[in-house]
């Protein structure tokens, strides 16, 4: 591949778990000296332009990690963008998909704690933090990161 990877992380409303997957991969990608282009979206409107939920970034910020960004929803030409999409509940891949087949987009696209290697294969979601208790935020933030170095070695397969 002549460009850089292109990941897309996708989530309900796009502040809280896929900008902090965006943000566990940029770091991952770094560690690695890897070239890889990273997004977040969501599948919902209702935050679009809103920065990342504050109890997230703090969370993140506790061990280092930066969450950044704007709300964004996704569309058809994300999905094209992309050369993988991971979503991080089955809600929002089951939206994804849909969205691919009524557009006729193969991008691959999967959950992203496919990855990671803690998952119970009955438990790849990643936990939504909204309006929850402050330790799920942590989880999080401990998911995404663990989890980054997964997604990227799953990219450098042949």
């Amino acid at each position: 591949m002549s460009r850089p990877y292109r990941v897309l992380t996708v989530c309900l409303g796009n502040i809280c778990r896929s900008p902090t997957a965006e943000a566990a991969l940029r770091e991952a990608a770094r560690d690695r000296g890897l070239a890889v282009e990273i997004r977040s979206a969501g599948t919902g409107d209702w935050h679009v332009g809103a920065p990342p939920n504050p109890p997230m970034v703090a969370a993140a910020a506790e061990v280092g990690l930066t969450v950044e960004g704007a709300g964004a929803q996704v569309t058809p030409d994300d999905l094209v963008w992309a050369d993988l999409v991971v979503a991080m509940d089955a809600h929002n891949l089951a939206d994804l998909r849909r969205m691919a087949d009524a557009a006729g987009i193969d991008t691959p696209i999967h959950r992203y704690r496919e990855f990671d290697p803690e998952a119970a294969e009955d438990d790849r979601d990643v936990p939504d933090p909204y309006n929850g208790p402050s330790h799920t935020f942590d989880e999080v933030v401990a998911i995404c990161r663990r989890t980054a170095p997964h997604v990227l070695q799953a990219l450098e397969r042949p």
